[in-house]
């Protein structure tokens, strides 16, 4: 099984792929481990993000979560399942602020610097989300028979 989890920033993604990778036995990959090089701090170019993703699909099963960049649509295709975390937005500006005070605190690890410029972008992207998320749902809808919508964060694992 092959199964793509997307949501913008703080909707569960990470949460859910880890439950799901555990509790099915299949490795989990994030889209922000392969967009950025953490080692080099770098951002690969779409061509490297590219090839690594056709090696995770080498695989005969994966999860892979994260935020949908325009450029990674064709994860969609190689997905047989596509979960899309729609969790509303106000309990998603609540879960950043959240973890941004268990990151300061050293109680969750994360791949970025955290500051106030990180927490502000958190708050950015989920603003600019939900201004363009029709445009991003049409895209994502005409996967319909692979798309499951979770829009009720009680509804998680």
């Amino acid at each position: 099984m092959k199964i793509l989890i997307v949501g913008i920033v703080a909707s569960g993604k990470t949460t859910l792929a880890r439950k799901l990778s555990k509790l099915l036995g299949i490795c989990h990959y994030e889209i922000d481990s392969v967009v950025h090089d953490d080692i080099n701090n770098i951002k690969r170019s779409e061509k490297e993000q590219k090839k690594i993703f056709k090696e995770i699909n080498k695989e005969d099963n994966w999860i892979i979560e994260g935020t949908l960049r325009k450029h990674l649509f064709y994860l969609c295709e190689m997905a047989d399942k596509i979960i899309y975390l729609d969790v509303p937005v106000k309990v998603r500006k609540r879960r950043i602020f959240t973890r941004f005070v268990r990151q300061l605190f050293g109680i969750e690890k994360c791949n970025y610097t955290v500051n106030l410029k990180m927490l502000k972008l958190m708050y950015k992207w989920t603003n600019d989300f939900e201004r363009d998320k029709s445009v991003f749902e049409e895209k994502l809808f005409t996967y319909r028979d692979k798309v499951s919508v979770v829009s009720d964060d009680k509804l998680m694992l």
